[in-house]
C-alpha cells in the first residue's frame, strides 16, 4: 500500500481508481445485481478497480505471482468458509443471534469469494504475464 501513496504520480492513480471503484459500486447498486448481467459487470468493475488502486505500482512479476496464489488461496477458504457457516447456522437454534451472526458471516465470505476473489485473481494473473514479459524484454535490451 505504500507503494501505491508514495508518489504524487501514484497517489493520483489511487484516487483514480478508488474513484472508479465508487462510481462502479453505486452504478451496481442502482441497476442491481440479482440475476442482473450489467449490474453483476459493473461489481466486478468495482472489485478489480479496487484491487488496482493498490497494485498498480507493483513493476515484478513475483508480486503479482505470490497475489495469484493468495488469491485463488482466498477463493478456496472463503469458499469452505461459506459452506461452514450456513452449516452452522442451519443447525443453530431458529430466531437466535447467534444464527443470524452465522448467516452474515456466511454471506460476507460468499461475497469476498464471488466479488472479490476472480477479479484479483485476473488482476494478478494478468499483472504477472505483463511484467515478466516487461522485465525479460528490458534484461535482453539491457545496456
Amino acid at each position: 500500500m505504500l507503494e501505491a501513496l508514495s508518489t504524487p504520480r501514484n497517489r493520483t492513480l489511487t484516487f483514480v481508481f478508488l474513484a472508479i471503484c465508487c462510481a462502479s459500486a453505486i452504478a451496481a447498486v442502482v441497476v442491481g445485481i440479482s440475476d442482473n448481467p450489467p449490474g453483476i459487470l459493473l461489481a466486478f468493475g468495482a472489485a478489480t478497480a479496487l484491487i488496482l488502486a493498490f497494485v498498480h505500482s507493483w513493476r515484478t512479476a513475483k508480486q503479482f505471482r505470490l497475489f495469484l496464489y493468495a488469491s485463488v488461496l482466498g477463493l478456496v477458504i472463503f469458499g469452505i468458509l461459506h459452506n461452514v457457516f450456513e452449516a452452522l447456522a442451519g443447525k443453530a437454534a431458529s430466531a437466535s443471534a447467534l444464527q443470524s451472526l452465522l448467516q452474515g458471516l456466511g454471506v460476507a465470505t460468499f461475497l469476498v469469494a464471488v466479488l472479490i476473489c476472480p477479479p484479483a485473481i485476473l488482476v494478478s494473473a494478468v499483472g504477472s504475464a505483463v511484467m515478466f514479459i516487461r522485465n525479460r524484454r528490458r534484461a535482453n535490451t539491457g545496456p
